[in-house]
């Protein structure tokens, strides 16, 4: 009876073992699913089915063929475990690298922004240092040409300034010539020829001459150049004084708003208004 209790006990885990089997599909279906689970769940199920298999071969419920079907299936999911664990170390070999990795790459990044940075850093300055200077150089560079312009129309000014003091110095020696020649023509005819006429006698009379034209200039007849150069005064009020003539006294000047009171009293002396 107690065979007969055994072998029934044997015979429902067997059923119990093929069931398992039907609901499965096969015995490596049961394997895949148990090795979803983890690790720690398979080898106690695996456990409980080698426990299983060995009962079920003891009582002879199941072929030969079959048990060592088992036992493949069973080698084989050791093998599968084996093969899971190690690709499970290597993923985790796998996993730490990576991490160093970017560790080591999230240092190198950090480093690079800082340098980044930095880099910009000085180059803005730099480039505010470069726009000072260039501004700098820009002004002074407007400055020279400023008054390299000035220095070419003051040339220029003084250029026909020299020309106009060559003819006016050219016309009055000839005036003074001609006066001269008057003179000592005019005043040789009248001397008795007993009286020895002295020859240096006329030279008084040319040199006093001389600077009474150059002292009284008649503003009604004199060129802008004229004034300028002897009168000493500026081209605009040269060319004012021409604008408007004639002038019959000389206070005209001053009424007329030609020149400013201060320089008429400086040239009134000097000036003439004979028509």
């Amino acid at each position: 009876m107690a065979y007969t209790q055994h072998y029934t006990y044997g015979c429902g885990i067997t059923l119990s073992y093929r069931q398992a089997c039907r609901m499965n599909g096969s015995g490596r279906h049961l394997l895949q699913k148990l090795r979803s689970v983890g690790e720690v769940r398979m080898k106690s199920v695996w456990m409980a089915a080698v426990v299983m298999i060995g009962a079920v071969a003891m009582v002879g419920c199941v072929s030969s063929k079959k048990y060592e079907e088992a036992m493949v299936d069973v080698e084989s999911a050791n093998l599968e475990l084996e093969r899971t664990r190690t690709q499970k170390n290597a993923l985790e070999q796998q996993v730490k690298t990576l991490k160093d990795l970017n560790v080591k790459f999230g240092n190198e990044t950090q480093a690079a922004r800082d340098e980044l940075e930095r880099i910009q850093h000085g180059r803005d300055k730099e480039r505010g240092t470069i726009e000072g200077r260039t501004k700098e150089l820009e002004d002074r560079v407007k400055q020279l040409s400023f008054q390299n312009r000035a220095v070419r129309h003051e040339y220029e000014d003084l250029k026909q300034h020299n020309e106009t003091l060559k003819s006016l110095v050219a016309r009055y020696q000839k005036e003074l010539k001609d006066q001269s020649r008057s003179v000592t023509g005019g005043g040789a005819s009248p001397v008795p020829s007993s009286i020895p006429a002295p020859a240096v006698a006329p030279a008084p009379l040319a040199t006093k001459a001389a600077p009474s034209m150059a002292s009284s200039m008649n503003i009604n007849k004199a060129s802008a150049g004229d004034m300028v150069l002897v009168l000493g005064l500026s081209k605009d009020v040269a060319e004012r004084i021409v604008t408007n003539r004639p002038y019959r006294v000389k206070g005209e000047l001053v009424a007329k708003n030609v020149v400013p009171k201060e320089t008429f009293d400086l040239i009134k002396e000097r000036i003439s208004v004979s028509p």
